[in-house]
């Protein structure tokens, strides 16, 4: 058996809220203490307001920064009307990765019953990067790292994952 080496990720996080401060955002501490544990690099962090157009700004602005691969937002993906999190992810999206909410959701399942049904996670590629919304619970963040995003943005994950298909995300701009 092969083993291969870990490839550190750059990440990037985004707290969407009304009301958090770096001071109080538990969400985003526990996805960046989780990400950097992992071996992985903190490249950016942040807090913008329940408002779409901001969220999606923030995220075009990373997906077109070449230091970030990765970006996963935590907040705003219930179904109130200040819930625009996933309609922003999805105004970004060029593909959905439709398999990580159905994912969370069986993960949540396990952890919260059917309360699970009152999430929105979702996931996708713009630009080459990665990105994922996460609902804005710390215990919802724990879920989506552990027991998904920690694995398929490890190298080392089998039988694929993530790392490995990053260079071929955009393989259809090269030249023929």
């Amino acid at each position: 058996m092969t083993t291969r080496e870990f490839i550190p990720v750059r990440i990037a996080v985004l707290t969407v809220s009304d009301t958090r401060t770096p001071e109080d955002d538990r969400s985003g501490d526990v996805l960046a203490k989780r990400l950097t544990e992992a071996g992985h690099h903190l490249a950016a962090r942040d807090i913008v307001k329940d408002n779409r157009a901001a969220i999606s700004d923030k995220l075009r602005s990373w997906a077109g920064d070449p230091e970030i691969d990765v970006v996963i937002s935590t907040g705003g993906t219930g179904l109130t009307g200040r819930d625009v999190t996933v309609e922003a992810h999805r105004d970004v999206y060029e593909k959905e990765i439709d398999a990580f909410s159905t994912l969370f959701t069986q993960v949540s399942i396990g952890k919260i019953g059917t309360s699970a049904v009152q999430s929105r996670a979702c996931g996708g590629v713009a630009q080459g990067t990665y990105m994922f919304a996460l609902p804005g619970s710390p215990g919802a963040c724990k879920d989506g790292w552990d027991e998904i995003l920690a694995h398929q943005l490890d190298y080392r994950h089998m039988p694929c994952n993530f790392v490995e298909i990053m260079p071929r995300l955009e393989e259809h701009k090269r030249r023929k």
